[in-house]
């Protein structure tokens, strides 16, 4: 901050009088060249195609029915916020809002979304409303002795106090420019941050989903290696009696092994799910939830599907692209705006003198105005290349924003599909697992009557224990595909009436209230 000496104040002065008609010379130019040119883009999101229907084929009004649940697809439903409820499952609930509570990676996220809105606020602030400094010196100094002139050393202390104040007008509306584009640039964040929560929620139910599959996946495979075993067992006694081959003896040995062979990788996927999952909730992996009993699951029954057009609305990924898309255009606004004049009022007011009776009486007392202009010349073309870059950046965001929005109908078209497939290959295998099991229930009545020997009856079981294998495999891959369809729907519309809840209306509450505080001062 410069200081004013009693000279200096003197001087400024004596200009004093001629600034009301030199500022209002420049009000006046900077009013009629804002009417004529607009300093960038709008930030308006490009228009995007809306399909009939997300995939390249309509998805069916429902699924077929598997283990007496056809999933309807209501298309034009708003998103559920809690999902995860439908699974009918207080366990499942239980382990969503812990995680929710206490996963240290969303509250990360939520601090650096509240320092970036102190951050906004605090640029706001001193962007838009003036800046008072007190500022107080005292000096001892020495002056060189000039003999020819006849001038000893001279010594002499130098006392002053002074009130600073300094604003800038923002004529042109770079200040008002480079806040909307931070504002906006947090908000990028707050839709973020709302999207790393759903991601989480998300994260939290597949694999307690894939944590509970794999449990009832382990202990059918344990059936099954039971069952060869004890195959492999009786071959080896009937081998011993001339009543088996050795071919015989090798191939129940074989299937036994192949089998035994499966189980620990399916236990080393089934400790990483549940390590993951206790992770996800904010535990350390020693203390990983009991496994959920997937039999108990609901398969909800109705998904919503959002129409194409609202689903740009209702995804949090779409809206931070909205976002940085219009931070992107105040970008260019705000480095249109730079190549325009800057003008900058300043005052001081203060008691100053060589001695401290000079200081305290009237004789001391301090006070100077001014204004500064300031109009860009010559920066090397800087200015210029760095309105280029942000034409460029607008431009990329415009591309991100299209593409996003296209990976979201994918995604949503991809989800749509694997549930109609998984209803589809549920309903198979659940039909084959029921025969299976009749199978194997009619060969062990003819068992109990003498028509078929023991080992008859212990490979039909197993032919069922493998149907029922892939049964549960594929209502595994049914429940967790359920949960990524609701996922890809987004969030519902946020309701004018409660704007104020959301994260970004909070960042646009902090713009707005400190702006308006701003211009009102």
């Amino acid at each position: 901050m410069k200081t004013l000496l009693p000279t200096q104040a003197l001087a400024a002065r004596s200009h004093a009088p001629r600034l009301p008609r030199a500022l209002g010379a420049l009000a006046a130019c900077s009013a009629f060249a804002l009417a004529g040119c607009a300093m960038g883009p709008t930030g308006e999101p490009p228009a995007m195609p809306q399909p009939e229907h997300y995939g390249a084929q309509a998805q069916p009004a429902q699924t077929v029915a598997a283990q007496g649940v056809a999933q309807q697809f209501v298309t034009g439903a708003e998103p559920v916020p809690q999902w995860w409820t439908l699974y009918g499952s207080d366990t499942l609930d239980a382990l969503v809002n812990e995680g929710l509570a206490n996963s240290p990676d969303l509250a990360a996220a939520d601090h650096s979304l509240q320092a970036a809105r102190e951050q906004l606020r605090g640029q706001i602030g001193s962007s838009l409303l003036p800046t008072v400094d007190a500022i107080g010196i005292a000096q001892r100094q020495q002056a060189p002795a000039i003999p020819q002139f006849g001038i000893d050393q001279l010594q002499y202390a130098l006392f002053a106090g002074l009130i600073d104040v300094r604003y800038t007008f923002d004529v042109f509306g770079a200040t008002r420019l480079n806040n909307a584009a931070l504002a906006s640039r947090v908000n990028v964040q707050a839709f973020q941050f709302e999207a790393a929560r759903r991601a989480l929620a998300a994260n939290i139910v597949a694999s307690a989903l894939g944590a509970a599959t794999l449990h009832a996946q382990i202990d059918t495979t344990e059936q099954l290696i039971a069952l060869a075993n004890a195959q492999a067992d009786d071959v080896q006694k009937r081998y011993a009696l001339g009543s088996a081959s050795r071919t015989d003896l090798l191939n129940a040995q074989q299937s036994a092994a192949s089998l035994a062979a499966n189980l620990p990788g399916l236990r080393q996927q089934w400790a990483a799910q549940r390590h993951a999952l206790a992770v996800l909730i904010g535990r350390t992996p020693d203390q990983a939830p009991p496994d959920l009993d997937l039999a108990s699951l609901a398969v909800p029954p109705q998904v919503p599907v959002v129409v194409p057009s609202e689903l740009l609305k209702t995804r949090p990924d779409i809206e931070a692209a909205t976002a940085t898309l219009t931070a992107a255009a105040a970008e260019v606004g705000a480095a249109t705006a730079q190549m325009y004049p800057s003008i900058t009022l300043s005052a001081a007011l203060g008691q100053g003198g060589f001695s401290w009776p000079v200081v305290t009486s009237g004789a001391g007392a301090l006070w100077a105005i001014g204004a500064s202009l300031s109009q860009p010349i010559f920066h090397g073309g800087a200015l210029l290349a760095q309105r280029r870059a942000a034409l460029q950046s607008y431009d990329a965001a415009n591309d991100t924003y299209k593409q996003t929005v296209l990976t979201a109908f994918r995604d949503v078209a991809d989800r749509l599909a694997a549930l109609e497939h998984d209803a589809q290959a549920l309903d198979a295998a659940s039909t084959s697992a029921r025969t299976a099991q009749g199978v194997y229930e009619d060969t062990n009545a003819r068992y109990k009557l003498g028509a078929v020997p023991w080992y008859a009856v212990r490979q039909s079981e197993q032919q069922w224990r493998n149907a029922r294998l892939d049964e549960i495999r594929y209502r595994g891959t049914r429940l967790a595909d359920t949960a990524a369809l609701f996922q890809a729907m987004g969030n519902p519309p946020t309701n004018p009436a409660t704007l104020g809840s959301g994260h970004e209306a909070q960042t646009a509450a902090i713009a707005t209230s400190d702006a308006g505080t701003a211009q009102g001062k």
